[in-house]
């Protein structure tokens, strides 16, 4: 009988290229942008199953299998180069304005998206779930509006004015969540819920009853138009459609990466999101911060109607001016990874799709709702990290590789 003993080895680390590499395959970045990849290609497979001239050319596909090929190329192609042309750069159009008015509509689109899902995002990085959105945006629409139609001032005055009720109004109503809760434990997804209905009759009795916000002189429920002064600016000529919201929401995605990553506040509010019990056995008031974060929330989604009110809808507005952005702002928050600059993206993505998702109806006879589709395949795939990674082969977050390399073997025969 003999035995065989291993002495004096050694496990060495992985080299440094293998680490980055597993590092960057590992990371969030990269299963987001796998995530869009593999729902754009599934809404491509969507696309061809519905042309007519895919049905087609499969009825005859044992004939010509190569016609129903190159109808399914043609479909996708044509469908994405549409988006494209919608949302970035036409380069169809007969000048230059026209040719980048694209991506100016992408950014508009954007712009309340950015807002509201900062709103969504900062609440979750405080552990809260905050589906209030469409709630606090029509509160600060209704708060916005009233300052809007009865302060008469110079549009360096108004605006402001108008932006800061706005502000306040989505503050109040996220705000009385976080109070609810901080008190009572009540549960937040079932008080945004009854506030969004709230907000939602609230401001369509305001637009149905003369002399608050009803249009004067007419009967339906619908404002007056948005006072010039009130308005948001262009940063361009016309054609190009973007406003100066768009630079309000990029200050909203400094001052949330400053408040959550920078301030004191926002230590306290990671605290309390990674494990309350902890928090407050630091000495943190779980309970005011829960409140500051919802009421911060609220305001963000409060700057995104008084957007639409000021920047989008200006001709007057109704009781569904809130267009579901409430609501998509969750998607954008996912998507995003909770962080202010992920929101930017998520925000400038789906403003992107939105606003290309029209040239694909109207040149390539596609619906709609195709675009809505691979918007909730994306919200999928983000939330389903271990099916990315499965799909694609990727390391787990936090894995560790290291190779086995033994050095210095010294055998030892015993007989």
């Amino acid at each position: 009988m003999s035995e065989v003993t291993t002495k004096n080895t050694e496990v060495e680390p992985a080299p440094r290229q293998n680490t980055l590499i597993r590092d960057i395959l590992s990371g969030g970045a990269v299963r987001a942008f796998l995530a869009i990849v593999l729902a754009m290609l599934i809404g491509g497979l969507l696309i061809a199953a519905t042309s007519p001239n895919v049905q087609t050319a499969a009825g005859y596909f044992f004939q010509r299998p190569g016609d129903t090929f190159s109808a399914i190329w043609e479909a996708i192609s044509g469908a994405y180069a549409a988006l494209f042309r919608g949302a970035i750069y036409n380069y169809n159009a007969p000048n230059f304005l026209r040719a980048i008015k694209p991506i100016t509509d992408t950014l508009n689109f954007a712009t309340p998206l950015i807002a509201a899902g900062l709103g969504v995002a900062l609440a979750f990085r405080v552990g809260l779930f905050n589906i209030g959105g469409r709630g606090q945006m029509l509160m600060g629409v209704a708060a916005g509006a009233t300052v809007a139609f009865t302060v008469q001032a110079p549009i360096f005055i108004h605006l402001p004015l108008t932006i800061i009720a706005g502000l306040i109004g989505g503050m109040v109503w996220g705000g009385l969540v976080g109070f609810l809760k901080a008190k009572t434990g009540a549960h937040e997804v079932i008080l945004t819920i009854m506030l969004n209905f709230i907000a939602y009759y609230f401001i369509s009795w305001l637009l149905a009853t003369p002399g608050l916000l009803q249009r004067p002189g007419g009967s339906q429920p619908i404002s007056a138009p948005t006072p010039e002064t009130a308005r948001f600016p262009l940063l361009f000529t016309a054609p190009l459609s973007v406003n100066a919201g768009f630079l309000v929401s990029l200050l909203a995605v400094l001052f949330v990466w400053w408040l959550i990553e920078r301030s004191s506040l926002g230590f306290r509010m990671r605290a309390v999101g990674e494990n309350p019990n902890a928090a407050r056995a630091a000495g943190v008031n779980v309970g005011r911060t829960i409140v500051y974060a919802m009421g911060i929330a609220g305001a963000l989604a409060g700057i995104a109607g008084i957007n639409q009110m000021s920047g989008t809808i200006t001709s007057g507005f109704e009781n569904g001016i809130d267009a579901g952005i409430g609501f998509d702002a969750i998607t954008v928050a996912l998507l995003g990874r909770s962080r202010a600059f992920g929101v930017l993206w998520a925000g400038l993505l789906f403003g992107a799709l939105k606003a290309g998702s029209f040239t694909m109806q109207t040149s390539q006879d596609i619906p709609v709702d195709i675009v809505l589709v691979v918007q909730a395949l994306i919200v999928l795939f983000i939330a389903a990290p271990p099916l990315i990674r499965a799909i694609f082969f990727l390391p787990k977050e936090g894995s560790k590789t290291r190779t086995p390399r033994v050095k210095n073997a010294k055998k030892e025969v015993a007989a």
